[in-house]
This record gives C-alpha cells, sequence and structure tokens, in this order.
C-alpha cells in the first residue's frame, strides 16, 4: 500500500466545533487516518460548527455526485446592531434601538414563521462567493464596495427556539433551507424589515441533506477511533447519495469492474419500490455491502459514469442485501 493510502474508503460526518476551518478539518482527517485523499462537502465557516460531510479515499469522489440541497441551522439573532460581515466577526456599520415588540414571544415567533417561503436574497459582502474572478471577501477585505447580485432561496420550515435576554436580545432561531442561502442574510434582513438592525453571532448546521448532527464524529472521537473502528461509524453511501440502488451478482460485478455494460435489471429507489431503473437515471450499484458504482440507464443498458474499484463501506440495512 503506498504511503498516504490508508485503504480507507467511506463517507464520514463530523461535527465541526467552532475555530478550525473546513479545510483544518480535513487535514485533521488525514493525519488520524494516514490518508491523503480527503475531501469534504459544504463548506462552514471557521466560526460556525455541525455537519461537516467528508470523503475519505475513494468516498472523495463521491462528493461532486451528492446533491445535499436542503440544510438545517440554528442560529442567533442579536439584535440593535448591523455589522460589515452580518455577523459577530465584523466591525459595526449601524446601531440602533431594539423595538419593544421584537421583546414579546408571540411576536418574535409569528416573525419568524413568516420567514416560510420564497425569497431574492442578497449575500453578505463578505462570502466565498466569485466576482470577476475574485472573491468578495477579498474584494471587501481590500475596501471595494462589493454589490452582489440577489440569489433566489427558499425557507422550507422557521421557528422560534427562545428569546435571549441578557446584556444583548437575541433570538434563537431554526431554519431549514435551500443550498446556497445565507443564515447572515436572514439575520441583518430580519432586523431590517422589524424596523431594527440585526447581525448572526453563532451558527450550528443540524443537518445538510440526509445527513444529521446524529450521524456525527467529533474530532476527537475521530483520533480515539483511528482506522479500526471507522467502518461501523461510517455514512450509508447509498442513502447519501438517494439514487435507486440495484444489487449485483458476481458475475454482473466482474464485468462492472471491467467497464461492461449489465443489463438495467430491477432496482430499489428511495420509496422502497422495485422497479426497472427510468432512461437516464443513476443508479448506485452494490456487491458485498459496499457501493462499487454509480451507473447510468442508457438504452436497454446501463453504462458507466464511475467505478468504485475496492468499494465504498457503509453500506447497510435493506441497500447492502
Amino acid at each position: 500500500m503506498r504511503r498516504g493510502d490508508s485503504g480507507i474508503n467511506c463517507l464520514l460526518a463530523l461535527d465541526k466545533p467552532v475555530g478550525p476551518s473546513s479545510h483544518d478539518v480535513v487535514s485533521r482527517v488525514r493525519r488520524a487516518l494516514g490518508e491523503r485523499r480527503v475531501g469534504h462537502a459544504g463548506t462552514l465557516d471557521p466560526e460556525a460548527s455541525g455537519v461537516l460531510v467528508v470523503g475519505v479515499g475513494q468516498g472523495a469522489r463521491l462528493l461532486g455526485m451528492l446533491t445535499l440541497d436542503e440544510k438545517a441551522y440554528e442560529g442567533r439573532i442579536v439584535f440593535g446592531s448591523e455589522t460589515t460581515t452580518d455577523d459577530a466577526e465584523g466591525e459595526v456599520t449601524v446601531t440602533v434601538p431594539v423595538p419593544d415588540r421584537l421583546r414579546d414571544e408571540r411576536f418574535a415567533r409569528d416573525a419568524v414563521a413568516a420567514l416560510v417561503g420564497e425569497h431574492d436574497q442578497v449575500p453578505p459582502a463578505f462570502s466565498a462567493i466569485s466576482v470577476n474572478g475574485k472573491r468578495a471577501y477579498d474584494r471587501a477585505r481590500q475596501g471595494e464596495t462589493v454589490v452582489l447580485e440577489p440569489r433566489h432561496v427558499r425557507i422550507h420550515e422557521a421557528r422560534l427556539l427562545s428569546l435571549e435576554n441578557g446584556e444583548v436580545f437575541a433570538w434563537n432561531i431554526y431554519v431549514r433551507v435551500t443550498k446556497g442561502t445565507y443564515v447572515r442574510s436572514i439575520a441583518r434582513d430580519v432586523g431590517r424589515e422589524l424596523g431594527s438592525a440585526a447581525h448572526l453571532d453563532g451558527l450550528r448546521r443540524v443537518s445538510s441533506g440526509v445527513v444529521t448532527i446524529d450521524d456525527c464524529l467529533t474530532l476527537d472521537e475521530l483520533d480515539a477511533l483511528r482506522e479500526q473502528a471507522i467502518p461501523a461509524r461510517c455514512l450509508d453511501p447509498v442513502r447519501a447519495l438517494g439514487y435507486a440502488f440495484r444489487a449485483l451478482s458476481d458475475q454482473e460485478f466482474a464485468d462492472v469492474s471491467n467497464g461492461r455494460r449489465v443489463e438495467p435489471g430491477l432496482c430499489v429507489d428511495i420509496e422502497g419500490s422495485i422497479r426497472e431503473p427510468r432512461q437516464d437515471e443513476l443508479v448506485s450499484l452494490v456487491h458485498g455491502g459496499a457501493l462499487v458504482g454509480v451507473w447510468r440507464r442508457v438504452g436497454g443498458t446501463l453504462r458507466c459514469e464511475a467505478n468504485f474499484p475496492v468499494g465504498i463501506v457503509g453500506v447497510g440495512g435493506m441497500h447492502g442485501r
């Protein structure tokens, strides 16, 4: 086995703490598992915590296939001031009084619930969005005025968790949103729309697609487990992808391993229905309790989109049969 090739091929869910960047977490996984091929999906800012999906070995090749279209967060909206970054890391730009009505729990609950729906949201100036080939936050740090175009987002669910009446006044909220939604922008816009000013001070991602915080390992748990116990704690790659899956016979596995087309056969979709793959549909191929390929139905056969020769482990439950 080559140096930096651990033989571990899986998806992991990690509970990223506040402080390290997503790239720092990837470096920590590389050191813990002795594997150089590690990547992550869905960047979290250093000051945010929660669900970070990491691909190890051949699992890193799955990251671009994961949709993770919906994400859920718990956030703390502090009222009374706006900042340059729309969170607590920035400099205060506006300070205004907090209207008394915002302190009423019923009003707050209704206002948060009213966030559900479609929005044209302007991202924060300090964001990773590319503007003419340069990150918006780099331009903003250099003193440039950054004007970003609104993006269409949807808030699927929003609810008030609690109110804080301490040194600062804050709403603790839960939101489930489409990919690309900035909770910092939600906080900023809520402040403006309610006749005050606000910024985000604390953000925790509690789910990313089907992956929840309950699926996550802490970094300390990762260090303690090392590679011996990793297979028992990895994500089911078939579930994470969300495609219908098809179990292969030994002969079909041999054919797939050599790139030879196979019959469409029968697959099981996410609702549990058994059927033939539809035209142009992607299907997860399973053999020996591992994901060994993602193939597409073209005409009367399945054709290779991606093969994982040694298999991505973690396929369980009905997917592993």
